[in-house]
């Protein structure tokens, strides 16, 4: 069982909108909450509005993409099942990054799967993981390295094109990362599972298959790449549309603004064409009043020469739910809170285009520690939920709070208001000049106690150096270079140690119904 679990709710830095979204505190989001009953409910929605022609057409792209892959019994299955009208999927998605990048790579498709399971063994109803990869992004710094412990790691490539497309020509990554592992328990099996990956000649979309795979192969996960003429086939319509009416830009504009007010931004903003246009390179299409330019590059094009084949064309990060969502029998998406938040902008989109919009859901987050680090978290009197927030201002306040001189300004503070509220109320049978003569001096006192609690705090700094050191340092092993440990360690970190049986830890772990943040000790 988890050490500790914190729910979103009680995160100071998870963002308002999906603590809200969560609450249900959001009325005309609240259809999107996952439950098991909106769950069911989706999968009648979705039922009558996917083809069996879709399903045909989905599982002979699978099939296809997977087809150099040796397939699981589980997967096999699940291929099969989705060729039934009582299949639907449990979906989320990710960049190619290099090995997996970060370890919430592997939280999101473990909660993906466990989703699925949940619901087919929940109903009569079969529904099978899937994840969809990123191919076609375009910001190939992002993705191209990993971090370890004691480690970084990265490889070139030519950017500016869809990264699924980038071939593998440097993988020299490896032989400090067989350096790095060599010697742990399930080192080999990392390195040869890197080593069988990403080897030159591969494209990037090869060889993060190739590592999903080897992953998640037992547990039925099926991987579907959205770069395939079939697929964006069946978005033509929704593509033309796009071009022609800049439908996104339009029917996004309420929720944009309900958002944008509230929470004062939207996570992504709409473009007026939200479309890139792939070739050697992927650009942004924009129209100039008479024909289609692809920015910066010397190109136009016509809808007709588009014809059948719409393979030239890219989803951004707005339309690519509802390509995603097009072509799968979905139900329900995983993702983090920036995807969840982004999703947020687009139901009447959804709405206009005639695709059923899916339940969404915050994935957990994970946190794996040391005993030692939970043994230095017990012993150092500052309880876990502190180290998880604005560690830096809860510091500040601890140092105020237990210092007897702050607590004697706090008092003189407020006996000072006391005294200016009488003295203002005098004032003011007088000329209104003398009152504002009074206030000014009441606003420049009290500047004055703001100075001296700065001075203390420096003071109380100095004073309770060490403490402050060791805290600052115990916070430090649970935010790795100042970072959310999911977010900046990679997975092999904890494969190391414990291979498969981490896998089947974290899965076992994982919360369905709520979206937490798990701490366990490894």
């Amino acid at each position: 069982m988890p050490k500790f679990k914190f729910p979103f709710q009680d995160l100071e830095t998870i963002p308002k909108l999906i603590k809200d979204f969560l609450q249900q505190e959001i009325p005309h989001f609240s259809a999107y909450q996952f439950t098991l009953e909106n769950a069911l409910l989706q999968a009648e929605k979705k039922a009558n509005n996917y083809t069996l022609e879709q399903r045909k057409i989905l599982v002979d792209v699978l099939r296809a993409q997977h087809q150099h892959l040796d397939l699981s019994a589980k997967q096999s299955q699940h291929l099969d099942l989705l060729l039934s009208e009582n299949t639907f999927t449990v979906t989320t998605g990710h960049q190619l990054n290099l090995f997996s990048g970060p370890v919430f790579f592997v939280y999101k498709i473990l909660q993906t799967i466990k989703t699925a399971d949940f619901l087919t063994q929940n109903s009569d109803k079969n529904f099978v993981p899937i994840f969809w990869l990123a191919t076609e992004d375009h910001d190939f710094e992002e993705i191209n390295h990993f971090k370890t412990a004691n480690g970084f790691y990265q490889v070139k490539g030519n950017s500016g094109g869809a990264v699924g497309r980038i071939i593998i020509e440097d993988n020299s990554f490896l032989e400090e990362f067989e350096k790095e592992f060599k010697d742990d328990v399930f080192g080999t099996q990392l390195i040869l599972l890197a080593k069988k990956a990403y080897q030159k000649g591969r494209t990037f979309a090869e060889a993060t298959k190739i590592l999903v795979q080897e992953i998640f192969a037992e547990f039925g996960l099926l991987m579907i790449d959205g770069d395939d003429v079939l697929l964006k086939n069946q978005m033509q319509n929704i593509f033309k549309e796009e071009l022609v009416n800049q439908t996104t830009h339009y029917f996004s504009q309420e929720n944009v603004k309900f958002l944008t007010e509230k929470y004062g931004k939207v996570q992504v903003n709409p473009r007026e064409i939200n479309l890139f246009y792939l070739s050697d390179t992927r650009n942004r299409i924009e129209f100039d009043g008479e024909q289609f330019q692809i920015v910066d590059k010397n190109l136009t094009f016509a809808l007709e020469e588009l014809a059948e084949d719409w393979s030239k064309i890219s989803p951004n990060a707005l339309l690519r739910p509802v390509f995603q969502e097009k072509v799968l029998p979905n139900i329900a998406y995983i993702g983090g809170n920036a995807e969840i938040m982004y999703w947020l902008e687009m139901p009447k989109v959804f709405e206009k285009f005639g695709i059923e919009f899916p339940l969404l859901v915050p994935r957990n987050s994970m946190l794996f520690l040391r005993k030692k680090t939970l043994d230095k978290i017990e012993k150092s009197g500052v309880a876990l939920k502190y180290f998880l927030g604005d560690f830096q201002k809860f510091l500040n306040q601890k140092l105020l709070k237990e210092s007897e001189l702050n607590a004697d300004l706090e008092n003189r503070e407020q006996l000072l208001k006391e005294n200016f509220e009488i003295l203002k109320n005098k004032a003011s049978l007088t000329a209104v000049t003398f009152r504002n003569m009074v206030e000014a001096e009441e606003t420049r006192q009290l500047k004055s106690f703001q100075k001296f609690k700065k001075r203390l705090l420096r003071a109380e700094k100095i004073l309770h150096a060490d403490k402050i050191d060791y805290l600052q340092r115990l916070y430090s092993e649970i935010h790795p270079a100042n970072n959310w440990q999911e977010r900046s360690l990679n997975f092999s970190v904890f494969f190391a140690e414990n291979g498969e049986k981490w896998l089947e830890n974290c899965y076992q772990k994982m919360e369905v119904l709520n979206s937490v943040l798990i701490v366990s000790e490894f």
